[in-house]
């Protein structure tokens, strides 16, 4: 892949905000420079103050609560997440709705957090792929199954799409140090902290070669 590229400042629309790789990714764009719109069900819960902040109130799974902030948008990046494993529309649905509103938009890069563990890798360990397939997926069966049907939908959509497939998210500090695999399974990829995470994607929003892509980051 291609060494991280160096950007202008952006407009970028961060969905789940108020989450951790929500939240990291705001604090991240706006040291770099960028122009970011943060969208949470309730603008309360994102304490953040900025000059290019603009904290705004929306629901993925109401398009007519977020359409208007896509408007001259350059990317979005959304972090949604389910604080329990219960059954679950909040990815797919919640995606099908911004695919459309970026579709009636005009927007065409984003980027979509899944998780490493919906598919057993087989560059993990044994011992990893039994742990994945008999605890891991059992533990979070009910996300990963609407993350899977989430990535099918992406797939099929006309946009520059990277599904970042993260596997377990630390709170530890931004290190700007990780290794990534870009469409193939990326060997011993245990933890990342969500700061990290963020770091790629605001570092790779016009890396072509991270579109229509899926992407596995790890230390």
């Amino acid at each position: 892949m291609k060494s991280e590229q160096t950007q202008q400042p952006l407009n970028i629309l961060v969905i789940g905000a108020n989450g951790g790789i929500g939240k990291n990714t705001v604090e991240i764009a706006l040291r770099a420079g960028h122009k970011v719109t943060a969208m949470v069900r309730n603008p309360a819960s994102l304490t953040i103050t900025h000059a290019n902040l603009n904290v705004v109130k929306g629901d993925i799974r109401h398009p007519e609560s977020f359409e208007n902030y896509l408007k001259d948008q350059d990317a979005v990046i959304s972090s949604l997440g389910e604080k329990k494993d219960i059954p679950t529309t909040l990815y797919s649905e919640g995606n099908r709705n911004l695919l459309s509103a970026m579709a009636k938009m005009g927007v065409r890069r984003a980027f979509f957090i899944s998780a490493q563990a919906i598919e057993i890798s087989p560059a993990q360990s044994f011992i990893i792929r039994l742990a994945t397939k008999y605890i891991v997926q059992k533990l979070f069966g009910h996300g990963y199954a609407d993350q899977r049907i989430m990535e099918r939908l992406i797939k099929e959509s006309d946009t520059d799409w990277t599904i970042m497939r993260p596997p377990r998210l630390t709170d530890k500090p931004l290190t700007g140090r990780y290794r990534v695999a870009v469409n193939k399974f990326l060997k011993n990829c245990l933890s990342i902290s969500r700061a990290d995470v963020a770091h790629f994607m605001l570092n790779n929003i016009k890396n072509e070669d991270t579109y229509k892509a899926i992407v596995e980051i790890a230390y």
